[in-house]
């Protein structure tokens, strides 16, 4: 997987304590290598980690190889980001979006 400076990678085994459990919410985006959308958002994503990392803990998980917790948040298209608050997804968006409607979307959640 192409990962963002600075975003941590989780997987199927520690999203329960990396997502879950974090005091901070989280903003995950379900990624794979072969979808171009979500090669797009990898400086986004950087550029939201270093700006926001004092409000948001911003992570990559791999579609492809973490099959259990895609399905069990139904995720079907990529990109697709969730923010998680207190272990609830309370945020869902599907698809590349520039970093200042990405922001603007997370506003309520922040």
């Amino acid at each position: 997987m192409i990962r963002a400076a600075g975003v941590t990678e989780v997987t199927d085994t520690d999203f329960g304590t990396e997502v879950l459990g974090a005091s901070l919410p989280v903003l995950v985006e379900f990624t794979a290598d072969w979808c171009p959308p979500c090669r797009q958002m990898g400086p986004v994503l950087t550029a939201l980690a270093a700006e926001e990392g004092e409000r948001l803990k911003v992570v990559q998980l791999d579609v492809d190889t973490n099959p259990l917790t895609t399905n069990a948040y139904k995720v079907l298209s990529m990109p697709t980001f969730m923010v998680f608050r207190d272990g609830e997804p309370v945020l869902s968006m599907v698809g590349a979006r520039p970093k200042r409607r990405l922001l603007e979307e997370l506003t309520d959640v922040l």
